[in-house]
């Protein structure tokens, strides 16, 4: 299953609790401060599939307000697809998730660092525009399957 992620550029907390529209669902990223990693840094990816990204992102207030929570700031991507209806959109949105958590393992994300779960190896995430610091694809195909693959590799020789 290929996903298409169209990301808008990095926005503060005020900002971001103010996206309550019917288009304002999604993955979300958080960047900020971490005691361990510094300054700036991939703190946590979430979704907001039921619930806006306003309301979801105001649900983190507990954890997020540290020392320097003026410079937090919020990424919204919002799965993309030809047809309006996507029956898959919920799906897109659940593995988009657990994909990008276990490839990039965020800082203060405690869920989906250690195991994609039930994760189609075809899976493949694309992570448009303003991604942060992202990688531009994903693919559960270099976790699930690639690894063991590759010890069946033969190794090219220059001889």
């Amino acid at each position: 299953m290929k996903i298409h992620i169209d990301w808008s550029s990095g926005v503060s907390l005020d900002e971001a609790y103010t996206l309550k529209s019917s288009i304002d669902y999604g993955i979300y990223q958080i960047y900020g401060s971490h005691p361990v990693y510094g300054h700036n840094v991939l703190l946590y990816i979430g979704k907001a599939q039921d619930q806006t990204f306003g309301v979801r992102l105001n649900q983190h207030i507990k954890w997020i307000r540290n020392q320097d929570s003026t410079n937090v700031r919020v990424y919204t991507g919002r799965i993309s697809s030809d047809d309006f209806q996507d029956s898959d959109w919920d799906l897109k949105i659940d593995l988009a998730e657990r994909l990008l958590i276990y490839t990039h393992q965020p800082a203060c994300n405690s869920s989906n660092l250690n195991s994609l779960g039930e994760m189609p190896e075809d899976t493949h995430v694309y992570n448009w525009v303003d991604r942060g610091m992202l990688l531009p694809e994903v693919s559960a195909y270099r976790y699930l399957v690639a690894d063991a693959e590759f010890e069946n590799f033969d190794l090219l020789s220059t001889e």
